[in-house]
C-alpha cells in the first residue's frame, strides 16, 4: 500500500518569543516494512539534519528574531510492506530500551499490577493479554494539551490516550524485562479523511521487534507509519520546541490530507 501524506502544522506561542529551538523528528526511515520513496519538509528558515541517538532522522532550527507563530509542511510518499515484523534497523542494541525513564518508571501501583498478573509473562502471547487488560482499563480522557502523562499518572487516573497507554505498557514492559521502545508516527484508517499522529510501541521478542498498539488493541502494524522511536515520548515526539524563558514543549503534528494507491 502506499500513501501520500501531505500536511501543514501551524506552530502558536501564546505570547511573542525572541528566541526558539525546534527539533522535528518528522522524517521517516527504511526498514522491513517501509519504503520511502520521496520526502520533503518546508521550513521557515534552514536546518541541520542530525541523526539523533536512537538512529531516528532529526531536523533542528533556530529561529533568532521576536515571532508568534510559524508552519511547517511536510509532503512525501511511503511504500507500506505486508511484512508485519519489524527488522532491528537501528544499530542501537535493543537492551538500551531496558532502561526506564522519568516517564515510564513504575511506582507501587504499577509493580503491585505486575506481580499480581503473572499470566503477562515476557512471550508474545502473554504482551497480548497484557494489552488487552490495558485497553480495558484504560478507558479515561486525558486532559486536552496537557504535557505527556508518566505510566504511574496515567494509569492511576485510567487515562488511554496513545501516548499515555504506551507508557504504561513501556513500564509493565520493562519492569518483568521485555526490551520495549516508544513509537511515534501516523495511523491511517480507510474511513477517516485524514492520517491520524499516533504513537504505539515495538517490544524485543525472539530476536525481533513485535508491534502493541495499546490504545487500539493492535499487535499488527499494518495501518502503522513509522516517524521515530526512543524511551517515551520526549525521545520520538515529531514536534518538541525549546523557548527562552518559557521552558520546554512537545507536539504532535496533524496531517490534513492523504491518499491511498
Amino acid at each position: 500500500m502506499k500513501l501520500a501524506i501531505e500536511h501543514t502544522t501551524h506552530f502558536e506561542f501564546e505570547e511573542i518569543t525572541r528566541h526558539s529551538v525546534q527539533y522535528l523528528r518528522l522524517t521517516p526511515f527504511d526498514s522491513g516494512r517501509q519504503k520511502v520513496l520521496n520526502w520533503s519538509l518546508s521550513l521557515p528558515t534552514d536546518a541541520n539534519e542530525i541523526t539523533d541517538g536512537y538512529g531516528n532522522v532529526m531536523h533542528v532550527f533556530t529561529i533568532d528574531e521576536p515571532h508568534s507563530n510559524f508552519d511547517i509542511t511536510v509532503s512525501g510518499e511511503i511504500e507500506i510492506m505486508d511484512d508485519l515484523l519489524e527488522d532491528d534497523d537501528h544499530e542501537l542494541s535493543p537492551f538500551v530500551y531496558l532502561r526506564q525513564s522519568d516517564l515510564t518508571k513504575p511506582d507501587k501501583a504499577l509493580r503491585d499490577y505486575m506481580t499480581t498478573s503473572p499470566q503477562f509473562t515476557s512471550t508474545h502471547d502473554g504482551l497480548c493479554g497484557l494489552i488487552n487488560d490495558l485497553q480495558t482499563r484504560l478507558r479515561k480522557e486525558s486532559p486536552p494539551n496537557a504535557d505527556p502523562s508518566s505510566a504511574a499518572d496515567a494509569f492511576a487516573h485510567l487515562w488511554g490516550d496513545s501516548i499515555s497507554a504506551t507508557h504504561v505498557f513501556l513500564s509493565c514492559c520493562r519492569y518483568t524485562g521485555v526490551p520495549a521502545r516508544y513509537v511515534s508516527g501516523y495511523l491511517y484508517s480507510p474511513d477517516a479523511k485524514e492520517m491520524k499522529s499516533h504513537q504505539w510501541a515495538e517490544a524485543w521478542l525472539d530476536d525481533s521487534w513485535h508491534t502493541f498498539d495499546v490504545q487500539l488493541g493492535l499487535t499488527t502494524p499494518s495501518r502503522h507509519l513509522k516517524l521515530a522511536v526512543g524511551l517515551d515520548h520526549l525521545d520520538a515526539c515529531p514536534l518538541r520546541s525549546v523557548k527562552s524563558g518559557h521552558g520546554t514543549e512537545a507536539f504532535s503534528a496533524i496531517p490534513n490530507r492523504r491518499k491511498t494507491g
